[in-house]
């Protein structure tokens, strides 16, 4: 393998220039700032875990974990999510903190997706946790604090699509019940949100048509809270039942919050079937083919690291919104260059001070010399305004 090139870094890896930067920070200010007054406080964790605590609990695959190997021989990894390191720290370090607990966060995660499209291995998330409420409100909270967010980054035209991690898996083995290949390659395909891989799916297995049908039929399972009321008559399955009671508990909620217009029900999403335990859902934005927020209840996590708990949250992709939004935050300061001779240094500096202590300026001081070798005049626009002391 040669020898990397001094420009090079490694493949899907970003630098942010300045511009990119403080378009950046800006967003992550106004996102906790929103949070905030939801009542969620902020949350830092480390960027190495152990990967037999978060690693092993994660909702990432094995497959996609960047793992070292520490001095001692301890297999680390890097964050690939922040939903298991704050139930982490919520059942050891906040384990004495009453319930109901609101942590917000945003932070770098990394993930090996071996090349593929669009999906870079580091990448941002801004996001939530609520842990111990197991009420619909609760999940109607998140959800609507996640519409909020997206509002607040200024994403112009979004929606957000609920489902059940319990209806699909019902569902399928009320069907399939004696065919539990066949349920996993179906999950696997409404996970990738491959309709027509499904399909072909079906047309493989040799099924009844009557059970063709039922199956294909779940393709079409979105809309209001009336699909609730349409497709409980679809599964004898009480879990099925169940799961449709949930959503439909979850819609009233969420009008109650004033978020309903915002959703829909798709009763495709399924979310990953061995982490999530309840409503699961995802945000989309025009012109994006990924979806901007995904999020939904855990309440099997918490009890992983011995404080058994209910938890629902969110992760909102912030590197996805930044491509979408203007910039829309605090607006930059005037820039003002302190060109001086070497003989009044004294006096540049003290008032290249005064400036910044005004709060509206960003201040450089330059010498005459290294001024005259970059270029820069009295008259030079290269800065907003030029202070020449000669």
């Amino acid at each position: 393998m040669s020898r990397p090139k001094p420009f090079e870094k490694p493949p899907g890896l970003r630098d942010y220039l300045p511009a990119q930067a403080v378009k950046l920070k800006n967003l992550e200010s106004r996102l906790l700032d929103c949070m905030r007054r939801w009542g969620y406080r902020p949350i830092i964790t480390p960027t190495l875990e152990y990967y037999d605590t978060v690693g092993a609990a994660s909702a990432t695959s094995e497959a996609k974990l960047f793992k070292l190997l520490g001095q001692n021989g301890t297999t680390i990894v890097l964050r690939p999510e922040m939903t298991a390191p704050i139930a982490r720290v919520a059942a050891t370090l906040l384990r004495n903190e009453p319930l109901p607990l609101r942590l917000a966060y945003h932070a770098n995660v990394f993930r090996a997706f071996g090349g593929e499209a669009g999906k870079d291995p580091e990448f941002w998330q801004t996001g939530v946790e609520l842990i111990g409420d197991a009420t619909p409100d609760a999940d109607a909270e998140v959800i609507a604090l996640a519409a909020a967010c997206l509002e607040t980054a200024g994403v112009r035209s979004f929606a957000l699509a609920i489902g059940h991690a319990g209806f699909l898996h019902a569902m399928l083995a009320d069907v399939l019940r004696d065919r539990p290949q066949a349920q996993e390659e179906l999950k696997s395909c409404l996970s990738r949100r491959d309709f027509a891989g499904f399909r072909e799916r079906l047309d493989g297995y040799g099924l009844p048509s009557d059970v063709r049908g039922e199956l294909e039929s779940m393709l079409r399972m979105r809309g209001g809270r009336d699909i609730c009321d349409a497709v409980s008559g679809l599964s004898r399955h009480p879990e099925a039942r169940q799961a449709l009671e949930q959503l439909g508990e979850l819609w009233e909620a969420l009008q109650a919050f004033g978020a309903a217009d915002r959703v829909r029900i798709d009763l495709t999403l399924t979310g990953d079937f061995t982490y999530y335990t309840g409503m699961t859902f995802e945000g989309y934005a025009d012109g994006v083919g990924f979806p901007i927020a995904s999020g939904g209840r855990y309440d099997r996590l918490l009890a992983q690291f011995g404080r058994p708990a209910p938890a629902t949250g969110f992760a909102l992709k912030t590197n996805r919104i930044l491509e979408l939004v203007d910039d829309g935050g605090t607006p930059e300061p005037e820039r003002v260059l302190v060109v001086y001779a070497p003989h009044r240094r004294q006096e540049a500096l003290q008032k290249a001070a005064e400036l910044r202590r005004s709060g509206t300026c960003a201040v450089e001081t330059m010498r005459t010399d290294v001024a005259a070798a970059a270029g820069v005049g009295p008259e030079s626009s290269a800065a907003a305004r030029i202070l020449w002391l000669d």
